[in-house]
């Protein structure tokens, strides 16, 4: 048994392990992140450019859980909370674009939404089996496993809508794509406040 095993659960967000976790996964989004953004205006995909965002803030938001670690329980609490309003202003921007952009309609590349998106699979997947031993614990930890769970479930909803683009040569899949991420977001932004607020509570109760 390591010395990480031996900690409480309400420490497990010091341990060195989750440090280097924490330090992949920021690299992984912010480096991508960028990559797809730029694809997303190439393709002219609304579904990418929303997952690309998502990616970016991950990063941002795992770089502030970074800072966190060794706070007090308060100052993580707070930290949570701007992640999770941090995501819900991304989600309601998204969904926003989204809605004017029905107005606005252009066929993406769906080669490149393809090809992106699958590329972007496979990092979050890292992601993802990287935080799975350190997924439970405060609102903080709690938010940073919900930014990569929602990049995954991004990523397989823009192939989805890769697919659906080729197949009826229409932009509409890939608006839907980024309004169901769009909507993730939002669910997301409410679960980490409300852990949030929890969390707050207690720190005022010790």
């Amino acid at each position: 048994m390591s010395d990480d095993d031996n900690l409480p659960k309400d420490l497990s967000h010091i341990t060195p392990a989750y440090r280097r976790a924490l330090w992949i996964v920021v690299l992984l989004n912010v480096g991508y992140g960028l990559a797809e953004m730029i694809g997303g205006f190439l393709a002219d995909s609304q579904a990418l450019k929303a997952d690309a965002l998502d990616f970016l803030g991950d990063g941002s938001i795992t770089f502030l859980g970074l800072l966190a670690i060794g706070w007090g329980l308060k100052l993580r609490a707070r930290s949570a909370l701007i992640q999770g309003i941090f995501l819900g202003a991304m989600g309601i921007a998204i969904l926003a674009n989204t809605i004017y952009r029905t107005q606005v309609l252009h066929t993406p590349e769906a080669g490149v939404m393809g090809i992106l998106g699958f590329i972007a699979l496979l990092i979050n997947a890292i992601a993802v089996i990287i935080l799975i031993p350190h997924r439970k614990g405060d609102a903080n930890v709690r938010a940073v496993w919900l930014f990569s769970r929602n990049d995954a479930l991004g990523n397989i909803l823009v192939l989805i809508a890769a697919g659906f683009v080729f197949w009826t040569d229409t932009s509409w899949p890939d608006l839907i794509a980024a309004g169901l991420i769009a909507s993730l977001f939002l669910q997301s932004s409410w679960s980490i406040i409300k852990d949030a607020r929890n969390d707050l509570k207690k720190s005022e109760s010790l």
